[in-house]
């Protein structure tokens, strides 16, 4: 196409990289393309845990007025923090090949978790799988971007850890510089089901925009989006959102198509999980998959999942 892309971004350090690596593979592509950077209400607001701010969406909403106003061609999200349902008009253009899914902890020396700690972490779904296994441990908020919540780790005497997403530290160098630069420990959290799509970056824009559908459609990986396209399905048929404690989690490997998903309560006490797997081919048809993973969701609400979410929606009022 003849005419600039204009690439909404949020301003944070980890989302300019995102939209900097959409903007680089546009431009391989033969595309024009401008960084257009805006704050979002999430990060205008950072006292204030993202459950009681009480609505999904908080770091996506600025964004979408831009892109339904055409001030901007394509919106560049990290998708977990995309709600399931999109404003009238917007489609999911294209989803990037996937990073790591996986938490880490970030901890410091002198972390032992069979003593009382105190965890930080701005999400519920990370507080409700950590007291699942630390029930006598404290955890606590934290809020801001990768860079601001390490330097709250490092400065408050009183916490002895973080729960991170391993791609956003990797993406913009900060993984490797946790032991020199901060004198930080991490461990993956295997045992951890991450948040639907996390991981992944999607390209947002709207479904009249043809020319820019087009060009932005060459980077879509079509796997990754089958597996986002799961979990987002999951997460939907269970009502949650970024305020619910729901994890999901899609894989491909060795010809299996594996879902693994859960639900807790608040206070991690309660866990409904499933574990399955299908066949995976390469024509497979999506409606499929999608259905594979609304019967995954099914049976989390038939075995009490139903009345736990009623509880958490109740709770979170």
């Amino acid at each position: 196409m003849s005419r600039i892309i204009k690439i909404g971004t949020r301003d944070s350090e980890l989302a300019m990289w995102q939209a900097k690596t959409v903007q680089a593979q546009l431009e391989a592509l033969g595309h024009q393309t401008v960084l257009h950077p805006v704050k979002s209400q999430g990060d205008l607001n950072l006292t204030e845990p993202l459950y009681e701010m009480g609505i999904t969406g908080i770091f996506t909403k600025t964004l979408d007025v831009a892109l339904i106003k055409g001030e901007i061609d394509i919106a560049v999200h990290s998708l977990k923090d995309v709600p399931t349902q999109l404003p009238k008009g917007m489609v999911q253009a294209a989803v990037m090949e996937r990073a790591s899914f996986k938490d880490i902890l970030v901890y410091k020396k002198g972390f032992h978790p069979d003593e009382d700690m105190t965890i930080a972490t701005g999400s519920l779904r990370r507080k409700s799988q950590w007291l699942n296994m630390y029930s006598h441990h404290k955890v606590v908020d934290l809020r801001g971007n990768v860079n601001t919540r390490l330097s709250k780790l490092h400065s408050n005497k009183d916490w002895s850890a973080a729960i991170f997403a391993k791609a956003g530290l990797d993406r913009i160098g900060l993984l490797s510089q946790l032991r020199g630069n901060y004198g930080f420990e991490y461990t993956d959290l295997d045992s951890f089901i991450s948040a639907p799509a996390q991981g992944a970056m999607m390209i947002a824009a709207m479904k009249e925009n043809k020319d820019v559908l087009q060009a932005v459609s060459a980077l879509n990986h079509q796997q990754t989006a089958i597996c986002v396209d799961m979990e987002r399905a999951f997460l939907r048929e269970l009502e949650g959102g970024c305020t619910a404690p729901i994890g999901g989690i899609a894989t491909i490997h060795n010809g299996q198509l594996s879902f693994k998903g859960t639900l807790l309560s608040l206070d991690g006490k309660q866990r409904i999980d499933v574990n399955d797997s299908m066949p995976w081919f390469d024509h497979i048809e999506m409606e499929e998959c999608l259905a594979f993973a609304k019967a995954q969701s099914q049976k989390i609400l038939s075995q009490g999942g139903g009345l736990l979410m009623a509880e958490i929606k109740q709770s979170l009022k």
